[in-house]
């Protein structure tokens, strides 16, 4: 029987294994071009995701709020309560009007600028409530307290919106007349106390308006 020489088998068994390494690395190429085909088609069909939102400031305490506006309040020696409901501004009706009429004085306006400037760098709403003395009023404009008092608070409402640039939405009004005293009413001192307007700067976390 004829047998091919020595040295043709490993010829022979030489170039089978260069084929089989040839083979190899092709595959590995044609594997590679497949995956990477895989992901741009897979990046063109998936829509870009916007960037993270940036976490939005954790609002203030409404509270502290109100605490800091006293604070920067108390520098222009005004008469100021911190009550459950809220900062009371009490403004005399001596500083703002005239006796039994609702024009704000021109003399109040430095105040009532201190104060806007406070009110403007707060998000808290404000009620602006008018109050009388227990005296009667009878005139050609106002029948009774309870006019005269709730003109005034319309009168500041417009004024501190006009000319501070207070919005609005953040304003309401209250007239009490002279049913909410702040003190008695049997003396001079008693009733010019009570003829007022307080400016009310709201806790916004008590339900009041």
């Amino acid at each position: 029987m004829y047998r091919k020489p020595k040295y043709l088998q490993a010829e022979q068994s030489g170039r089978e294994r260069w084929l089989i390494s040839y083979t190899d690395v092709i595959t590995l190429l044609l594997l590679l071009f497949v995956a990477a085909a895989a992901q741009t088609v897979h990046a063109r069909l998936t829509p870009a995701q916007p960037p993270p939102k940036p976490a939005p400031p954790a609002p203030q305490n409404s509270r502290q709020t109100l605490l800091q506006a006293e604070q920067k309040l108390r520098e222009h020696d005004l008469d100021l309560k911190l009550e459950k409901r809220g900062l009371v501004i009490s403004l005399p009706q001596t500083i703002l009007f005239p006796s039994g009429d609702d024009q704000v004085e021109p003399a109040a306006f430095p105040i009532l600028a201190q104060i806007a400037e406070v009110l403007s760098g707060i998000p808290n709403k404000v009620a602006l409530v008018g109050h009388a003395d227990s005296r009667p009023i009878h005139t050609n404009r106002f029948h009774s307290n309870w006019e005269l008092s709730a003109a005034r608070s319309l009168s500041l409402l417009t004024l501190l919106t006009n000319q501070y640039g207070i919005p609005e939405s953040r304003l309401s009004l209250q007239s009490y007349g002279s049913n909410s005293p702040k003190t008695s009413n049997d003396t001079e001192e008693g009733r010019a106390e009570n003829r007022r307007v307080e400016i009310l700067i709201l806790d916004d976390t008590m339900a009041y308006l």
